[in-house]
């Protein structure tokens, strides 16, 4: 059984609306704040995410350059969908107001997806916000990765990652956080129940946890970051952290 959902969020950015649309109409734009990677075809009419090798294809629906963008998964055959949709304002002194639209269907677990979704908006609009105040005009390279949890529970998971990180319990925004391999020395930026987010001078990294796995959404943005390789780097300091 499906169930209707609609997600509404209103932003102001520390950018112009041009610096705004490049990060939410593009693909390496999305690469460098968003979830896995990502390709924006206008003339094409679609849109792609591919987040650990599974690829999410979607229409773009509307496409009005500066001010409008929306696009929408096709229906699976339980009638569950996704649409987003992005509204650019500029406002006084180079700031630019961004309002989001999540919408579609859910499934049989809808409660579930609908709360991990609304708690999950505002760490990204956080991240988008970030990379406007700190790597504007600069893109990343994404990079992903994934560890089963074992036999840890959440509070464990997290507690692991935390000190592998050279940080406490709770992890507080503000806290310094650093690693020798892969190289990490930055500022927590984000702290909630499920996930943390590093600023440091070269990149955004996001260490996301549940009681099932944890997982790495990490933005690089220095100069001669090497794709594949800072990924497997990555995945075998999480699979290090976790074994």
């Amino acid at each position: 059984m499906t169930e209707p959902f609609e997600i509404r969020l209103e932003t102001t950015l520390p950018a112009t609306p041009e610096q705004v649309w490049e990060a939410i109409a593009t693909g390496p734009g999305l690469d460098s704040w968003f979830m896995g990677r990502n390709e924006v075809d206008p003339e094409a009419g679609t849109a792609a995410m591919d987040t650990g090798g599974h690829r999410e294809e979607a229409e773009i629906t509307a496409y009005e350059p500066g001010r409008r963008l929306a696009t929408r998964t096709g229906t699976a055959p339980d009638g569950r969908f996704m649409a987003f949709e992005y509204l650019v304002e500029g406002r006084d002194q180079g700031s630019t107001v961004l309002r989001v639209v999540h919408s579609g269907m859910l499934g049989d677990d809808w409660q579930d997806e609908y709360d991990a979704l609304r708690r999950g908006w505002p760490f990204h609009l956080n991240t988008l916000r970030e990379y406007l105040a700190h790597f504007a005009g600069r893109t990343a390279v994404p990079v992903f990765g994934m560890a089963p949890a074992g036999d840890r529970t959440a509070p464990e998971v997290r507690a692991a990652l935390a000190r592998a990180l050279g940080l406490g319990i709770p992890v507080v925004q503000g806290a310094r956080a650093q690693a020798d391999r892969p190289p990490l020395d930055g500022e927590v930026v984000w702290a909630d129940d499920e996930r943390f987010e590093v600023r440091t001078a070269d990149g955004l990294y996001t260490f996301h946890h549940s009681a099932d796995i944890a997982l790495m959404f990490h933005h690089l943005f220095g100069p001669k970051t090497d794709t594949d390789g800072a990924e497997a780097a990555w995945q075998q300091w999480l699979s290090t952290t976790l074994a």
